[in-house]
Parts: C-alpha cells; sequence; structure tokens
C-alpha cells in the first residue's frame, strides 16, 4: 500500500481501533472503509456482527488479521477497559436510536445512551486513550425560529435554524414530554466529555450525525430486526413500500430535514481518525444541508425512486395522515428544521458531502429492495412443519 499523508502531509502511521457498535449501520461501514482503504487495525465490539460477516470471514480475506469481533455488551463485561487499553483510538458508536424508544422506553433510552456510555470514557481518560464519540443532530432540539410566529418573516432567516457547533442552544420540550430523553441523555454525556477534556486533558471527537442514510441501516421489521418496534422515518417509508402500502405522514409530514450518503458521512469519519490534531476538541455536524426536504417531499420522492427500481407501479393514493399520538403515543414532540452548519468541518477537515437525495435513496432502495425479494423467497423455500 502507498504510504499515505494526512491533510498536514505526514504519513499516517498504522493504529489499532477499538469500534464500539462495530456490528451496526455506520459501524459496518466504517469497518469496511478500514479494511478496504487504510493499514488500521480493528477491534470490532459489539453483541451481533451479521452486518459485518462478510469482513470476517474467510480467512483469505486481503485484511484477514486486521479485524477482530468481541461479542460483548459494554453494560457489563469486564473485558471493556482491556480492550480499551490495547487499542489507541476508541470510537463509540452504542446507541438506542429510534425515536419510537424515546416515548416508550425512555429509561432505556437514557441509561443506553448516558449511564453505559460513562465507562468508555472514564477508560478513555483514565488510560489517556483517544476518543471518537458519536452523539446526535437531536442535540440541538427546536430551533429558535420555531418558537416565532408563523407568519414571521424571519422564519426564513438561517440565523433562526441553521444549527451550528459551537453558538446555537440546546432547546428541549418539557419534561413530560419524554421524547427528548434521547437528546437530553446524549447532551449530557457530551458535556461530560467535554468536561474531561477540559479537565483531565481527554483527547476527544465528538460527531453529531444529521440522518445518515445507505444500505444496512435501520431494520426493516420482521425481515433483518425485531418484528416489533417502529423505525426512522426513512426506514419507515422503506417498509411501507416494500409492502405495498401507503407512506404514513405523521402530522402532515411538515417537518424539514436533511439526509447525507453514507459513504459521504464515512469520508468524514475517517478524516477525524487521521487528522488527530485538526479534529481534537472539536465537535462536527456530519450532514447535507442541500438534501433538505419536507417528510411529505421524501414520502414523494421515495415513491418514484421506489417505482423506478422495482419496476412496480406505485399505488393511486400513495401517501396517508396520520397523527403522532397515534403513531408514537403521548409525550411525543418533535424538532420542526435540521440543517447542519458545515463551516466547522470545512475549515478543519476540508470535507464536503458530494451525493444527491435522489441518488442516495436510489442506492438504499436498490439494496432494501434486493433483501426484502431476498428474504421472501428465503421464508416461501423453507419447509413449513405438517
Amino acid at each position: 500500500m502507498a504510504t499515505r499523508t494526512d491533510l498536514d502531509g505526514r504519513p499516517i502511521k498504522p493504529i489499532t481501533i477499538c469500534m464500539i457498535g462495530a456490528g451496526g449501520f455506520i459501524g459496518s461501514h466504517l469497518c469496511e472503509k478500514l479494511m478496504s482503504e487504510t493499514p488500521h487495525k480493528v477491534l470490532a465490539l459489539d453483541v451481533y456482527n451479521d452486518k459485518i460477516k462478510h469482513l470476517l470471514e474467510p480467512d483469505s480475506l486481503p485484511w484477514a488479521g486486521r479485524i477482530q469481533f468481541h461479542r460483548l455488551n459494554i453494560k457489563h463485561d469486564s473485558r471493556l477497559e482491556g480492550l480499551i487499553k490495547m487499542a489507541d483510538l476508541t470510537i463509540n458508536l452504542a446507541a438506542i436510536c429510534t425515536p419510537a424508544d424515546y416515548n416508550t422506553r425512555p429509561l432505556d433510552t437514557i441509561y443506553s445512551n448516558f449511564i453505559d456510555a460513562l465507562p468508555v470514557v472514564k477508560y478513555c481518560s483514565e488510560n489517556n486513550k483517544r476518543l471518537i464519540h458519536f452523539s446526535t443532530c437531536e442535540v440541538y432540539g427546536k430551533t429558535i425560529g420555531s418558537f416565532l410566529p408563523k407568519d414571521s418573516p424571519l422564519r426564513q432567516d438561517p440565523a433562526y435554524y441553521v444549527l451550528k457547533e459551537d453558538t446555537s442552544p440546546c432547546i428541549f420540550g418539557s419534561i413530560e414530554k419524554q421524547r427528548w430523553s434521547y437528546a437530553c441523555a446524549k447532551q449530557l454525556i457530551e458535556r461530560l466529555i467535554y468536561a474531561e477534556g477540559a479537565e483531565n486533558g481527554l483527547e476527544f471527537t465528538i460527531v453529531r450525525p444529521f440522518n445518515w442514510i445507505g444500505p444496512r441501516m435501520d431494520f426493516i421489521p420482521g425481515i433483518d430486526g425485531p418484528s416489533e418496534g417502529v423505525p426512522r422515518v426513512l426506514a419507515c417509508f422503506s417498509n411501507n413500500l416494500l409492502r405495498h402500502e401507503p407512506l404514513k405522514l405523521v402530522d402532515g409530514g411538515q417537518s424539514q430535514r436533511t439526509f447525507v450518503y453514507i459513504k459521504d458521512a464515512i469520508e468524514a469519519v475517517l478524516l477525524m481518525i487521521e487528522n488527530p490534531d485538526r479534529a481534537n476538541g472539536h465537535i462536527f455536524n456530519v450532514g447535507n444541508p442541500n438534501n433538505e426536504v419536507t417528510v411529505r417531499q421524501l414520502a414523494e420522492m421515495m415513491t418514484k425512486v421506489y417505482a423506478k427500481v422495482s419496476g412496480e407501479p406505485s399505488l393511486d393514493s400513495p401517501t396517508v395522515d396520520i397523527s403522532s399520538k397515534e403513531f408514537y403515543g403521548e409525550g411525543y414532540d418533535d424538532s420542526d428544521k435540521r440543517i447542519p452548519d458545515m463551516t466547522i468541518i470545512n475549515k478543519q477537515l476540508g470535507w464536503n458531502p458530494k451525493t444527491s437525495l435522489w441518488d442516495l435513496l436510489e442506492s438504499t432502495l436498490t439494496y432494501q429492495h434486493r433483501t426484502y425479494a431476498e428474504a421472501i423467497k428465503k421464508s416461501i423455500a423453507k419447509p413449513t412443519a405438517s
């Protein structure tokens, strides 16, 4: 492999990375990138390894020996500190991050995103190990603009809704709105990491993902995940399309979101890994402000893309409106708009996302259509007990 250099022209030395949550959507893409394009070693920690099986076997793979899978739950495993000590860098991707759970399982959500992350931060700090912690764009909560009168012209002013890592406030709903349990837990662990950096010299980078999309994301209930539960908006819509059901628009689908392609986002993470001097002490938004749509527009676009990749005609009534109370239960609340400011990541790492919304939807839906068709075939082929 030719000598690779960082953004300042220095040769990149191979390192060992302890990746917690390596078997998930983001972890699987990051492991792929690290195996195929870098000399780094990965200690892959997770409860499941289905999404990275193709990287672990057979032994003839070109990167055999550079990735080791350790099946563990960070909640109660004495091996965690030893694995963090063996590595130069720890990346923590472990979280409960499906909005339906924030309401219905608020305690699990708070424990998983705050309490369970504490030992990881503590071990990195005590052993002088660098930490890249995955947070969420949810920490911003609601925009300042959402509190302005509906007809205020200031609602169109970016100063009231573009989210900046170093200046935007984090605004949550009232305590009874349990939707904010996730954002609040994520914000508190960010504050703890920041304090460890300030008081004890922890080298850290915090990543705030804005809707990363691509193959292997989330789950399709009953196909590659539990039958119960509601995944995030894009996976919900995929699910409806695959099953020929109308797409459910919560409260009319008026919320606005931005979506970024997983492969673009992983490029940003690799830059953080390999440019510690530029990334340490920073919080980075990683999203694509050019791919902004309302949830209703997303539904319309996905319906068109799916018709193209599947060759199946769209339903006569492709969408149906539903209230958030009916869909998520009591205590749901939402943020109106989430547009990332890209100044800091652009200045520090020179990163810009490339993939358009149509292209990332086409890649994702092609994968999901194929996976779904294969799963249906398997279930039909299985002999039934007489």
